[in-house]
Parts: C-alpha cells; structure tokens; sequence
C-alpha cells in the first residue's frame, strides 16, 4: 500500500520575524517523531455525510473506535473529505492521525442540552468558570499516545456563539467545553489546521508532555469570552511555533493549576518554547498565568510580532496562589498598538474558593526580557510584586517602547528587585543598576 505522507503546508505566509535571519530559523522538530501511516480510512465509509446538516457523531465515533480495536502496524489515518462534517463530542484514541483535506470542516453541533460532562480537573479542584464538573471538550484525547491531528488547512468549528451568549447572559450551569484537549497524553502534533469559535479555550494539553503545535492559525472575535489560544497547562516538552492567532483572550497562555488544588497536584509547565507567533487580541499576546499554583518554569519566547494588544507579554500570579515563575525568557518581540508593553503582576486572577491559603505567596524570579520593540504603547511597563514576596532577578535589556505623551507615567514598579540596560524610555528606579552587579550583567 502506497504510504499516506503528512505533508507540513503552512496555513498563512507568515514572516518568520523581523527578528529572524532566513537561514538561521530553530523549529520544533525532534520533540514528537515523524508518523508515516500506510493506513487509511475515510469518515465517509462510515456513513458520513459533509452537507452541513447531518449530524455524523456516530460515524466519527465508529470510525475511531474501529482504529483503536485494530491496532494498525504505525496506526491509522482518518480521512475528512472537503465538506462540513456537523458532529456532536468525539474522543480520539492513540497511534491515529485525524486530517482534514483542504476545504474540510468538522463543526460542532449546538445542542448544548445533550453536551457529555466531565469531572473538574484535579488541579483546579472545579470548574474553571463554574462549581462542579465542566462540559466535555468537543474533540478528546486521554491517555493516548502518538496523536497527530493536520491536514490540508481544513477547519475545526466549535459554533462557540450559543456558548458565549449563555456566558453573556448568565445562564451557564458548567464550566464551557476547549475545542480540542489532550489529558495525560504523550507525543502529539497538531499542525496545519484552522480552529475557528471555540467555546472556550482552543487547544489545551493538560498533564501533557512531548507536544507540538506549528502552523495553526486561530479565529474568533475579539469580544468572545475566554478562547484563549493555546494552554499548555501541567505540562512538560511543549512548543508553539509559526502560528496566526486572532481572539478574544490570551494567544498563548503557560498554566499549571489553580490555588491549593494546584498547589497540592504539583505538576509544573516546564520546558515550553514559543516562537514565531503573530497576531493580535484585547488581552495578552504571551501569558503566564495567572493559575501557576503547580509552577512554571524554562520557558523561551522568541520572535512574536504582535499588534492590537491589551497587553504585549503578561505574567501574572495572586496572592494565595503558591507555585513559581522562574528562569522565563522573553526576546526578540515586536508590539504596536496596546495598552501596556509589558505587565508584571502579583493581583490578577481569582480564587476557586476560601479554602486557598492566604500565605501562600508565589516565588517570581529570574525574568529575562530583551530585544523588545514597540510603538504606540500607551504605558511601557507596570511590574508590581507582592509585600511580603518581592519579584526578584527581573532583568530588562535592550528594550524601547514609544510611548505617545499621556498623563500616566511610562513604568510602574513596587515589590520588585532588578536590572536594566538600554531601556527607553527609563524604567523605574527599582530596576535601575548604577553597576555591572545586576542580573542582567550576568546574562549571556
């Protein structure tokens, strides 16, 4: 049998970064191994129909569950033809590849009354938005292994807008279900795919580890609630790259659980690049935070343009929070058109419930940002720490923002110890080093 070849088309021509030489451009390879599948069935022998109108949950559902009880020599691919193929939940089982041919849809039914539930995730104790269990994500994997989800530029469609309107109006009894989530998982590639509406987060890896995300482009308006891009969230060996996101909430945001939920779980995020990331959205283009009860640490962001900002980078934590932030690397970043540059902060994010400890402060240190350019950036920079758990080694290098003339002041800072080089306009005193002692003397 000819073997079936995933070939890596890239969704938007976009620049790898003003930043970026051409021949001198780092991917992701290596951390989820190339699959060559020789086998190949199509949902359409099994009875689906891409008109738009008939709901094909049964045959997404058989299709997949003949690939985990054959087992395959390197698995199997399931095949989704140009049309839109309108379905409830499926979840997705190991060695599979779900591919999408150019002009595919998979669009999720909107009949929220039928939608499975799922219980809490233990390192969020509840739901993220709602007490109890939460809804089902629309498209699953837990506990598999060796998943690739790509294609030919074909679209995931979670219809979001009946979620968001009864976020809006109040009437949600569950936690909103992610587009696409993988549990407990391990080596999984998602490349070359639109996901469009979600009803929640888009793509949330959660206790994963060996992920890859690349050439992805994500939509949805700018007002719809929380479909934050990409979360990887406890998890480890994760990189995000050469990817168009257009939201409503944070393009990329690193988590690793909430208050003492996450804190008691203690599964970090580690290990997570993000590179070559475009786009723009009324909150942050690069977010840690703010659920890091279970801590966050070696993250390299590189090369990200972004435009129409609330916040360029944003790292966030809260008193009660626990966990860490610590040897975070930001660089190569250009901004235009936002709120705030960069956002440092020690406030932001709720609570689950009043069983979190007060004293558990979180540990912010060794923050390096550099090569960082922007325009139009209404203030350059608020960095506030926590009293009792100042925010420690936070270096500034080589950064310059302009900042059009307001009654505000270009940087804010408290509870924060630091250094800085080449930053204009000049940050506050608390990062500014009248010697080479300063952590961002000792940086390479």
């Amino acid at each position: 049998m000819t073997v079936f070849r995933l070939p890596f088309l890239l969704i938007i021509c976009l620049s790898t970064s003003i930043f970026t030489a051409a021949n001198d451009v780092e991917t992701c390879s290596g951390i989820v191994p190339t699959t060559e599948r020789t086998d190949r069935i199509s949902i359409t022998d099994y009875g689906g129909v891409g008109d738009g109108k008939t709901v094909n949950t049964k045959a997404f559902r058989e299709a997949i569950y003949r690939i985990q009880r054959l087992r395959r020599n390197g698995g199997s691919v399931l095949y989704v033809p140009a049309g839109v193929f309108l379905t409830g939940n499926f979840n997705l089982t190991s060695h599979m590849t779900l591919y999408l041919a150019n002009g595919a849809v998979i669009q999720a039914t909107q009949d929220t009354s039928n939608w499975p539930l799922a219980d809490p995730l233990p390192s969020y104790g509840r739901g993220r938005e709602r007490q109890g269990g939460r809804y089902m994500s629309f498209i699953l994997g837990d506990g598999v292994h060796d998943v690739t989800i790509t294609g030919e530029n074909g679209t995931i469609d979670g219809q979001g807008g009946v979620w968001w309107n009864m976020w809006r109006r109040k009437t949600l009894q569950y936690t909103r279900p992610h587009l696409i989530e993988f549990m407990h998982s391990t080596h999984i590639s998602i490349s070359n795919v639109v996901f469009k509406n979600s009803p929640f987060w888009n793509i949330h890896p959660v206790y994963c580890s060996n992920v890859v995300v690349r050439y992805v482009t994500i939509l949805a308006p700018a007002d719809s609630p929380n479909t934050d891009g990409v979360d990887p969230d406890s998890s480890s060996n994760v990189c995000i790259e050469d990817s168009y996101i257009s939201n409503g909430d944070d393009m990329v945001a690193i988590k690793s659980g909430w208050d003492e939920y996450g804190i008691a779980y203690s599964r970090p995020s580690s290990n997570i690049t993000v590179r070559r990331i475009t786009g723009s959205s009324p909150f942050a283009g690069i977010a840690i935070g703010s659920e890091t009860s279970g801590g966050v640490e070696n993250v390299l962001v590189e090369h990200v343009n972004l435009t129409k900002m609330g916040v360029g980078i944003h790292i966030k934590t809260n008193v009660g929070r626990g966990g860490y932030i610590r040897n975070i690397t930001v660089s190569d970043v250009y901004i235009q058109n936002a709120r705030k540059g960069i956002k440092i902060a020690g406030d932001v994010g709720d609570h689950p419930d009043e069983k979190f400890n007060p004293d558990a402060n979180p540990i912010v240190q060794d923050i390096t940002l550099k090569n960082i350019q922007g325009e139009k950036i209404l203030q350059a920079g608020l960095i506030k720490g926590i009293k009792n758990a100042p925010f420690t080694n936070i270096c500034l290098s080589d950064i310059s923002f302009y900042v059009p003339k307001t009654k505000g002041v270009p940087w804010e800072c408290t509870d924060v110890k630091g250094s800085s080089l080449k930053v204009s306009p000049s940050p506050c005193s608390e990062l500014i080093s009248t010697d080479a002692t300063g952590f961002c003397f000792n940086q390479d």
